[in-house]
């Protein structure tokens, strides 16, 4: 009796224990958020604090006994603000902590690296700024780290190499340099450092990566071009086979006798070369020229392998001794144009022509630029056109026709057998998605209500066009990147009709912005379109870029996440925070146009409203704005008097 009652003392003794520590553990979890709470500003973070427990508060994940915090998951909460010492890293279970697009700012606290348990961290798209602390590479449970789109610099460190779990590394649109450190990771199978301010050669490590993961760098080495004196086999020039015996005598009479049957010969075609062309006349030697070979590029693959600002692409620019067609160098016109551009360059100025990259799209690689005259075009050098000669020059026919205001005209274009060059007005203020998504700093110009309904209602204009010169028209590739800016912020689109030429699978770079129907991009119905340009316009209204779901574990499917959040009659949370901050009408108009957009990105395609009517429903809600706008002058100018 005695040995009962002691054991069942020491089981409620270990009872109390437990609840005592546990609700210890919680109780100083929820303190840690409260803090946080109050540090950084959000409009989002409306929790009850007043509940005993916090894993009931949004974006809060406890463990299964609910006695800690395991995962903080805000994102585009509109967060902004230091994160403070003693509030996240007090969280000593956590295991993920994403604060993707938000507006928070440098320094990470130093005591980040009280979280020994943390596995996954996402801090991409946000303000953070300077080098990443060191306390992160003591975080060696890490197995995802993404960094990417902020303003993160100095060096790459080696001390990565301690996370030896680590499978994700997105560091890509920072500010980092130096070269890329020689990473030995394992279990590294997603990784990207594009278009930072590294130098150097790709450790080979790395090497078996996409070139995309390394685009817009200094960089070289595979899977970019060979850096210079490196040799394709990974042999040097001068090393032999490992006999230094030399050649037998043998081999050296074959060589001999091979040279002179091949010097023969040599001779020969050259001389049925000559005879051939002096029964030419001057009018067929004309004739002959006028079917446009085109010009030969030696150095076509080594300008391919990467995208730096101050590269040179083959065809936009031979300043470098290359060799340059007969047609070219006698003064022969090479460029297609279309119009009165009022340009008088032809395709030699341009090959001499100064270029930096824009950016590398779905279809090729635009570049700026700058001619002797100092006028500004942009080019754009088509990658992955199969289609023959004659289908190229009608498409380009069809789309030199198309003349609206709000499309992006195409001014010229070059074909030749490895060459295919379009030549566009340049446009300084750049695209609709550098604007939203690009430079988030002081100097960054931020977009109101009416000039983000303005944009919409341009893209809408032309986009409308082109669906109205037939049935079977239609853009293909509708996305932010392809809306560019005039400097009073009016909307062009750009990339029409390239769909059709392109290549016909689709790519990640417009999966966010795919119909669920799309499988072949030579084949994009007009309803289709429908859909692109309703994500565009959730996007011009939350400010979130759209990514497939299926592209990253962190990505946004932005139709499916505004629908969840809509349906859970949150609406006003999906509108992008600096919109509301800046805007001066009242929510009724956005909701508006939201609600367009949700209707655009139906998943059928009956279900979707054809241009026309979209372009109709935002002329109407423009022009309801434009007399309210009239009628709050008015009233001010009532009480003035």
């Amino acid at each position: 009796m005695i040995k009962l009652s002691s054991c069942c003392f020491m089981f409620y003794l270990f009872i109390i224990f437990y609840v005592t520590f546990t609700s210890a553990d919680l109780d100083s979890d929820r303190s840690a958020l409260v803090a946080l709470r109050s540090a950084v500003r959000g409009r989002l973070l409306s929790w009850n604090v007043t509940e005993s427990s916090p894993c009931n508060w949004v974006g809060v994940t406890c463990s299964p006994d609910f006695s800690y915090v395991t995962e903080l998951r805000f994102p585009g909460m509109g967060l902004s603000g230091n994160l403070p010492p003693n509030t996240i890293s007090n969280l000593t279970r956590l295991s993920t902590l994403s604060l993707r697009y938000n507006l928070l700012t440098s320094p990470l606290p130093s005591d980040i690296s009280k979280l020994t348990e943390l596995r996954n961290i996402y801090l991409q798209h946000n303000l953070f700024t300077g080098p990443v602390p060191d306390e992160i590479y003591s975080l060696t449970s890490l197995v995802r780290l993404n960094l990417a789109h902020n303003g993160f610099s100095g060096q790459i460190s080696d001390s990565l190499n301690s996370l030896t779990r680590l499978g994700t590394l997105y560091l890509q649109n920072n500010n980092f340099s130096g070269s890329i450190p020689d990473l030995n990771l394992p279990g590294l199978v997603q990784f990207n450092v594009s278009f930072n301010n590294l130098t150097g050669r790709i450790p080979d490590r790395l090497s078996g990566n996409s070139r995309d993961a390394f685009l817009g760098n200094e960089l070289c080495g595979r899977p970019l071009e060979l850096c210079e004196g490196e040799q394709e086999g990974g042999v040097d020039e001068d090393q032999g086979g490992g006999n230094d015996k030399g050649l037998s005598g043998g081999a050296i009479a074959g060589i001999v006798i091979g040279c002179v049957v091949g010097a023969l010969l040599i001779i020969f075609v050259l001389f049925l070369c000559c005879r051939k062309r002096g029964k030419k006349d001057v009018g067929a030697t004309r004739e002959v020229a006028s079917k446009d070979d085109g010009i030969e590029v030696p150095g076509q693959q080594d300008v391919e392998g990467g995208e730096r600002e101050s590269a040179v692409p083959a065809a936009v620019g031979l300043a470098r001794k290359e060799r340059v067609d007969t047609n070219v160098a006698s003064g022969k016109k090479g460029l297609v144009y279309f119009g009165q551009t009022g340009w008088s360059f032809d395709l030699e100025d341009l090959l001499k022509a100064s270029a930096e990259v824009l950016g590398k799209g779905t279809f090729g690689t635009a570049y700026k630029a700058i001619l002797e005259t100092g006028t500004m075009v942009t080019v754009k050098r088509l990658k992955d056109v199969l289609v023959p000669e004659r289908q190229f020059r009608d498409k380009m026919e069809e789309i030199g026709r198309m003349n609206h205001e709000n499309l992006v005209p195409l001014r010229a274009y070059y074909y030749s057998r490895d060459e295919k060059l379009l030549v566009y007005d340049y446009m300084p203020m750049g695209s609709l998605s550098a604007l939203l998504h690009g430079n988030k700093g002081s100097g960054r110009t931020p977009l109101n209500w009416e000039s983000r309904a303005s944009i919409a209602l341009g893209a809408a204009r032309g986009i409308s066009y082109l669906h109205e010169q037939g049935p079977s028209v239609s853009h293909g590739n509708i996305k932010s990147s392809n809306v560019l800016l005039t400097k009073s912020f009016e909307a062009r689109v750009s990339d029409f009709g390239l769909a059709q030429i392109g290549p016909g699978s689709p790519s990640n770079r417009v999966a966010g912005y795919q119909a669920p129907e799309v499988t072949d991009l030579h084949k994009v119905s007009q309803k289709a379109d429908v859909f692109s340009f309703g994500v565009l316009v959730l996007e011009l209204l939350t400010g979130k870029a759209p990514t497939h779901a299926l592209l990253s574990e962190e990505g946004v499917d932005l139709p499916r996440w505004v629908h969840s959040v809509c349906s859970e009659e949150w609406t006003s949370d999906v509108f992008d925070l600096e919109l509301l901050r800046y805007q001066n009408a009242g929510e009724e108009d956005m909701v508006q146009l939201l609600q367009l957009a949700l209707d655009c990105t139906a998943y059928h395609p009956d279900n979707r409203p054809s241009m026309a009517e979209v372009l109709k429903r935002i002329e109407e809600l423009c022009s309801s704005m434009h007399v309210e706008q009239e009628d709050i002058v008015n009233i001010d100018d009532d009480q003035s008097v």
